[in-house]
């Protein structure tokens, strides 16, 4: 998963297996399973972490016991080594984990030991990836770990009434102020929430909001402006929320609200009231998102319930009607369909549950097959088939779709080596590069190797850009890609605004007309005049010009007699699998 939120309502142990599963090592997992207990987001935890994890890296102590002190640390405030109060608690504390861990693993403490091989050693790594051996050894180490820090802390947690440490002894210059401000005041908040659901007759509610496209404030204004906001933000929570209502930043642009309602009417005016408190600041518009939680059973753990308004925020970010959203029972399917694509990606890869569908290109003309678009689907051993709606959104968020996208060109590639060798030899198999890809640096280099190791032409394999607003870097990695020798086609053309200055930039090959633009264009004689203009215009700028998405025979007729004779589409054939439409090349070429 990217460096951003975990998924909601999840144990430690989760946490850190879901961290496992995308390579991070078991250092990384575990901190980062507990980043939110100590205030810190993921991407800073990671870098703790690595860090601190120089004793692991050398095969000695196992990087579960590293990443444990530190959420002691950070948790019991063990941060200043003239305490001698506390330098003495803190190592009676570092002592008891290391010996319970000990103890529970049997004695096997070092990560040599752990995983069989020497993580130092080149060949032993080698073997270690090979056969995930992560994977298998280290979550026995990790969730020992888990259990041990979750007990320590709920004892420590019980003796807490107010923060034990005093900042004002920490130098003002020291980053790790703002660290422990951080972890106390989400300690303090939790206690005093806690104190709220069991003393109060009233139901209570969970209001959690960010602010829409904060990245883009940043990005035009400067971090210390997107700070001055949070700033003004924690300012007006502060003149608007009562004694009984408790705010909390947790983290980056993310606040909550934690109040006593009467009835469901009375949050969502207080909402408004914050609303068109915050809603601007320096003459900068802010738009905010609000999920609501509210509480049916007070006996629920604390973070099951912020975790329920998180899942209302989410949801109320892709919704356009409007931005406040009550968390719904629903929202836990998605939930759970979130965690399991993630848990189960890489094993898809491993195990090639992922499957190459091929997806025919045909000729009007001569009703004959030309190429074919590469897709991909999911048939889980135990799911079934799993379609790329239901996992695509999911692997794009969290990074994931780079390793698939590279499991369907490898398959691409192999297929099109496939058709050579029994002599088929002009049927180019397109794939998809997403913005991902054109914005790094290996792309040109992966493709270029697949087609090397495979022994194919580059011309065979086509790429597939999809239609972006203007970008520089994208169009100049196009321009490579097109320098190398690769066949460039524009997919969905006619689905966003910049059409015609893509063009201009980006040395396309192909333009594939939307399936939607091509539906709007059929609807009227405008329309159809304006189809038959892009294929003048593309005749003109020597592209070639394919229709997606076509279903009827009218619209068959309407291209045939405008001009444009490549298309795709459910009338002539849906993806198949890759042996149906090997099946169907062998009929038409041999």
């Amino acid at each position: 998963m990217p460096v951003t939120e975990m998924g909601y309502n999840m144990t430690h142990k989760e946490k850190a297996e879901q961290l496992l599963q995308q390579q991070y090592h078991c250092s990384q997992a575990l901190f980062g399973a507990f980043a939110d207990d100590v205030g810190l987001d993921l991407k800073t935890a990671f870098k703790i972490s690595t860090c601190f994890g120089a004793g692991m890296r050398q095969g000695e102590t196992c990087g579960c016991i590293t990443a444990s002190l530190l959420v002691l640390g950070m948790t019991l405030g063990f941060y200043d080594s003239q305490d001698k109060e506390l330098e003495v608690y803190g190592n009676k504390k570092t002592e008891e984990f290391i010996r319970i861990f000990t103890e529970r693993m049997g004695g096997v403490v070092n990560c040599r030991d752990i995983l069989g091989k020497d993580i130092t050693k080149p060949t032993d790594m080698a073997i270690i990836r090979k056969e995930g051996l992560i994977l298998q050894k280290c979550p026995k180490a990790i969730n020992i770990s888990i259990e041990i820090l979750e007990e320590m802390l709920k004892e420590h947690l019980k003796n807490i009434t107010e923060s034990n440490i005093n900042l004002e002894d920490i130098p003002k210059n020291d980053e790790m102020q703002s660290v422990l401000k951080n972890v106390n005041r989400l300690l303090s908040f939790r206690r005093n929430v806690n104190n709220l659901l069991f003393s109060s007759s009233k139901d209570i509610g969970f209001i959690q909001f960010d602010i829409r496209k904060f990245k883009i404030i940043n990005d035009l204004y400067g971090e210390k402006f997107g700070d001055e906001i949070l700033d003004f933000i924690i300012r007006r929570l502060s003149e608007n929320c009562s004694k009984e209502q408790f705010f909390i930043n947790l983290r980056s642009d993310v606040f909550m609200v934690v109040t006593e309602y009467d009835k469901e009417e009375d949050l969502v005016d207080f909402i408004h009231k914050l609303d068109m408190e915050i809603s601007c600041f320096k003459n900068v518009k802010l738009q905010m998102v609000y999920g609501v939680y509210t509480v049916e059973d007070k006996q629920m753990e604390l973070r099951q319930m912020e975790d329920r308004s998180a899942m209302a925020r989410k949801t109320a970010k892709k919704n356009i009607l409007t931005n406040i959203l009550f968390y719904k029972e629903q929202f836990k399917t998605s939930l759970y369909n979130k965690k399991f694509i993630e848990e189960n990606m890489q094993t898809a890869i491993t195990e090639r549950q992922f499957l190459m569908y091929l997806q025919p290109k045909y000729s009007i003309a001569k009703n004959e097959i030309i190429g074919a678009e590469a897709l991909v689907r999911w048939r889980h051993p135990e799911r079934g088939m799993i379609y790329p709606n239901q996992f695509i959104p999911i692997i794009e968020e969290n990074g994931f779709i780079k390793k698939v996208d590279y499991y369907i060109w490898e398959e691409a590639c192999r297929f099109i080596r496939r058709c050579t060798d029994i002599g088929i030899r002009f049927c180019p198999i397109s794939i998809n590069v997403s913005r991902i890809h054109l914005r790094d640096n290996e792309c040109i280099e992966v493709l270029t190797d697949m087609v090397e190791r495979n022994g194919i032409p580059k011309t065979l394999l086509e790429l597939e850009i999809t239609e972006t607003a203007d970008d520089q870097q994208v169009s100049i990695k196009a321009l490579q890609l097109k320098e190398e020798g690769f066949v460039l086609l524009m997919d969905d053309f006619g689905s966003g605004y910049s059409s015609l200055n893509i063009l201009l930039e980006t040395p396309f090959d192909v333009i594939k007309l939307d399936k939607k633009f091509m539906e709007n264009m059929m609807v009227s004689n405008k329309g159809k005049l304006i189809l038959e203009q892009m294929v003048l215009m593309a005749n003109k700028l020597e592209l070639g010009l394919l229709a997606e998405g076509v279903e009827t025979k009218d619209q068959i007729e309407l291209l045939r007699s405008i001009g444009c004779d490549q298309v795709q589409g459910y009338y002539y054939a849906k993806p198949m699998p890759e042996e149906e439409f090997f099946t169907l090349l062998k009929k038409q070429y041999l």
